[in-house]
């Protein structure tokens, strides 16, 4: 008998989650994506979504209907039957409870329900997700969540090949959902102690080692580690070397996407006159707003005396100056480094 009160018990801990710390997990044939709810703006849709996720509603149905860029829809337990003729997609799983419509914007990665066209309460378990902006859905329908991870995979759906009334040729089907807490931002709430760790930076010309300080820059540090840790930073390219001056790095090769992006944010600056920007000392750059760090840093190859109080500085090099020596001996066109450098790793040493 102990088995089962086991599982009871187990169970009943997972139900009782909030659902604002949980995520739905989706895996599609085209990849995964998560998303968070919004139960303060629409309470039994979530209930709902979370209950039927659970007991594997979703499971082997599809995204059958596509809008490049637009939106995908799905959730209809019909086409968990693959011979479903199309003039049925979209019918069922229609007409299960009443409208909740909120103040929750239908913007890019937003989550909501399917209902009858011009049939009040006529929600179902159906859903779509909204590539683009689609304002004209606003306090029309039933938003309850927004996608924290995956939106790449998202628009990969929007964009398959689609026939009359946007039904895809050959549905992208869900695998699985399944229902997850949230994932935890990484350092969020680390103390100072915690922080000062040391972030190994394997690059193109070799590793190095980079001591961080949160007596200089808490905050800085703080986002560093997270970026690191959820592997934000692997593969970025740097992108500028100034000899003398600095070698800079730390951006997203364009229409790249991110897990991590949704824990991207601009930093209030962290400026310390004691703090000299001197060579193998690690900053943050920056934009024309003293507060516009975001995740772009550079390494100094020499003294820059007029970047005093002015940038957080919040790190500094304490092994493999040689290979900062190198990076300053890179053939370069103006401020661009004529052959790819990145940085192939980022890792939070133990």
């Amino acid at each position: 008998m102990r088995l089962p009160a086991l599982l009871l018990l187990a169970a009943t801990a997972a139900c009782a989650q909030r659902p604002a710390d949980l995520e739905a997990v989706v895996t599609t044939d085209l990849g995964t994506f998560r998303f968070g709810f919004a139960p303060e703006k629409a309470p039994k849709h979530v209930d709902q979504f979370l209950l039927r996720a659970r007991q594997g509603y979703y499971n082997g149905s599809a995204f059958f209907r596509v809008v490049s860029s637009g939106i995908i829809q799905g959730g209809d337990p019909l086409l968990k039957n693959p011979k479903t003729p199309r003039n049925l997609w979209g019918t069922g799983g229609l007409n299960l409870l009443a409208n909740e419509f909120s103040d929750l914007k239908h913007e890019r990665g937003t989550v909501s329900t399917v209902r009858i066209p011009g049939k009040a309460g006529s929600d179902g378990a159906q859903f779509f997700v909204c590539v683009g902006p689609q304002t004209a859905l606003d306090g029309q329908y039933s938003a309850f969540g927004r996608v924290t991870e995956g939106m790449d995979v998202v628009e990969k759906i929007s964009q398959v090949p689609a026939v009359e009334n946007g039904f895809a040729t050959t549905p992208v089907r869900i695998l699985a959902v399944s229902i997850e807490p949230k994932k935890v931002e990484p350092f969020l709430n680390a103390t100072p102690a915690e922080l000062a760790r040391i972030v190994a930076l394997k690059t193109t010309l070799g590793t190095l080692k980079i001591a961080l300080e949160p007596t200089w820059a808490p905050e800085h540090v703080r986002n560093f580690l997270k970026l690191t840790a959820i592997g934000w930073y692997n593969a970025t390219p740097f992108h500028r070397i100034v000899p003398g001056f600095v070698v800079q790095g730390g951006l997203p090769a364009p229409g790249r996407t991110h897990n991590a992006d949704r824990w991207v944010r601009n930093l209030k600056g962290e400026f310390n006159l004691e703090r000299k920007h001197v060579r193998g000392t690690v900053s943050m750059a920056r934009g024309d707003d003293p507060n516009s760090a975001a995740t772009s840093f550079f390494l100094m190859l020499g003294d820059a005396p007029h970047l005093d109080g002015q940038y957080s500085i919040f790190g500094r090099i304490v092994e493999g100056l040689d290979i900062l020596a190198a990076f300053e001996k890179e053939p370069v066109d103006g401020e661009t480094p004529k052959r790819p450098l990145e940085i192939i790793e980022a890792v939070v040493l133990p």
